[in-house]
């Protein structure tokens, strides 16, 4: 299918047919990422990510931890010393 680049206010764009949204599994106000290469743009569908809860984030840890001191400087302005 040949499509054309049109002005659309201070951009351009190209129109999509429902046909090739449906085939690519697409659908309006859906969320893409967008990818330029020498010849060519790629449309792909944009995979939020999931907020994952500490237990989630945890799962796969094995060890154990070891926490240590973090120097953030002096302290600036009204700070507690």
């Amino acid at each position: 299918m040949q499509s054309t680049i049109q002005k659309w206010g201070n951009s351009q764009a190209v129109r999509l047919p429902k046909a090739i949204l449906e085939i690519a599994c697409l659908a309006e106000n859906e969320p893409v990422q967008i990818v330029a290469e020498p010849d060519k743009i790629i449309i792909k569908k944009a995979f939020e990510r999931k907020h994952r809860t500490l237990a989630e984030r945890l799962e796969g840890f094995e060890g154990e931890y070891i926490g240590k001191e973090w120097d953030t400087g002096p302290p600036v302005g009204r700070e507690v010393g």
